[in-house]
């Protein structure tokens, strides 16, 4: 018998049987409706496509804008911003530990010029922006927001997300800059700031994404995606916020693989699970709060360097179960993206895979065309079962952050990995192109290269930077940020002025460390 990626049994055949005392009202509703399993809108994409994301940004800030300028002149209507690590990690470009780093796997931001660079000439009022930044996400923001107050915009026209999910870094990703109680500080002044400013602002993306991307099967994906989400929650209400206050503006960010059936279900039954933890856990009234928004993108894991072309393939079935699967935008990897940065023309072919789907396929033009379907319903309601299983053994723990610092999700998804490695080193798992279908001799392929010259560069600015600014402003603005951080006020306020005064992002995170402490994980229990 086949198993789905988390192990769930498929049956050869589903029938009638497969859905004894199922409840279609109960577990299905309407489109739009509460436990919103069909999806969160009545209409979907019957009226209008999802958000057609690009994830893009390497090298330096004029870079990464021609290639924005590139992609929203292609018909793009969202940009989603990838930024290098040291920016990540709250560094300058000039700092020791960025060397080697600076530009390699995104665009480096080291103050208020760079940004001002990065989005000459986009409509930030016309466009939709998503910045993959967690631990230094509230900087990136404010950052975003002064270039907006530059060109003439209001904080209440800007729309977009930042990530912001920091507890998924100590479980997956390793790019955490302080311990877990600051860090959820930094998050909760995020979401009262937002409320107050940037009201359309998603204030968060929690991201299941980078747990599947480390060897999470899709039900340790929704699960621990949703217990952080319910840590965020309980942070939130702990700071004074009513839920409903703050939770409209939560979203999520999934991956999508090539496994279409169960990624489908995946989807429908992380709906339906946090549509009634927020209702019946936190009371939420506001439909808007209890509606599970997310983005998805591709499968990165899931790309080779092996026949790369194949990968044209894999993404159009991933992107398909996205869209089957209700999301609200969607980042379509480039083919080449397993060997080096996209290319120019692979950039433009992963978008032109979307158009074809919404343009060319009838599937925007019924919503949720698997509703009803034996073998996605009894798959939903078994991974939901499943997922809800794994979340209550996080909460025997006392929550997502006392989870993490046992090293248990950690651990759940390194197990889940090996597996995923033995069965694809015996064979027993199909990659096309890899371990079946191989070619003796792999076709060249000359991959996209960042300029070495970058970081020098970099530096160079940043020295220029810190002559001909006022060195007084930015230090009193700093010591100000420092002030707020010991006491209880929301640092994002502070935190603008420093930026204003053209403080760098390492000069800021610098201020905060020296406040909140770094972040060092203990060993794993598990």
């Amino acid at each position: 018998m086949a198993h789905s990626e988390s192990g769930i049994p498929i049956e050869p055949v589903y029938g009638p049987g497969d859905l004894t005392g199922w409840d279609p009202e109960t577990e299905l509703g309407q489109p739009g409706a509460f436990p919103y399993t069909r999806g969160i809108y009545p209409n979907m994409y019957t009226g209008r496509p999802w958000t057609m994301r690009q994830y893009a940004g390497f090298g330096t800030a004029v870079e990464s804008n021609a290639r924005y300028r590139q992609l929203i002149a292609g018909g793009g209507t969202g940009l989603s911003v990838a930024f290098d690590l040291p920016t990540q990690m709250g560094h300058d470009s000039d700092a020791p530990l960025a060397h080697g780093e600076v530009g390699k796997v995104g665009v480096a931001v080291d103050s208020l010029d760079d940004m001002r660079v990065l989005l000459d000439g986009i409509p930030l009022d016309r466009v939709s922006t998503s910045m993959t930044i967690n631990a230094p996400a509230a900087l990136l923001l404010l950052l975003y927001q002064l270039v907006a107050e530059e060109q003439g915009i209001e904080g209440a026209q800007l729309t977009g997300t930042i990530q912001n999910d920091v507890l998924k870094e100590y479980i997956a990703r390793g790019t955490y800059i302080f311990p877990p109680e600051p860090s959820l500080r930094l998050t909760a002044d995020t979401f009262r700031y937002c409320r107050a400013e940037i009201p359309k602002w998603n204030t968060i993306s929690i991201s299941g994404y980078h747990m599947a991307e480390a060897g999470a099967s899709p039900v340790q994906e929704v699960a621990f995606t949703l217990a952080d989400g319910i840590a965020y929650v309980r942070t939130a209400l702990a700071a004074g916020m009513a839920v409903d206050e703050f939770a409209p503006r939560l979203s999520f960010f999934f991956v999508a693989r090539t496994t279409l059936l169960e990624e489908v279900a995946k989807f429908r039954a992380a709906r339906r699970i946090w549509a009634r933890v927020m209702r019946e856990e936190f009371g939420a009234r506001d439909p808007k709060s209890m509606m599970l928004r997310f983005h998805t993108q591709t499968a990165g894991v899931q790309l080779t360097a092996q026949q790369p072309e194949l990968n044209l393939v894999r993404v159009a079935v991933q992107a398909l179960a996205a869209v089957l699967g209700g999301t609200q935008s969607l980042h379509t990897n480039s083919f080449d993206e397993a060997i080096a940065l996209p290319t120019e023309r692979s950039a433009r072919l992963a978008l032109r895979t979307q158009q074809v789907l919404a343009y060319e396929t009838d599937v925007p033009h019924t919503v949720d065309p698997f509703a009803g379907s034996y073998a996605v319903e009894r798959m939903t309601d078994e991974l939901e079962a499943a997922a809800l299983d794994l979340m209550r053994k996080v909460e025997e723990q006392g929550g997502a952050v006392a989870a993490i610092e046992n090293g248990f999700q950690k651990a759940e998804i390194e197990r889940n990995a090996y597996r995923i490695a033995q069965e694809t080193e015996s064979g027993e798992r199909v990659v096309v192109g890899v371990n079946r279908f191989a070619l003796e001799r792999e076709e060249p392929y000359e991959p996209l290269r960042v300029d070495p010259a970058i970081e020098a560069r970099q530096c160079e600015a940043l020295a220029r930077l810190r002559a001909e600014r006022d060195g007084a402003a930015v230090e009193a603005a700093l010591a100000a940020l420092r002030e707020a951080a010991a006491g209880t006020e929301n640092v994002l306020y502070p935190m603008k002025e420093a930026l204003r005064a053209r403080a760098t992002v390492g000069e800021v995170c610098g201020a905060l460390r020296e406040v909140w402490g770094s972040y060092e994980p203990s060993a794993s229990t598990w």
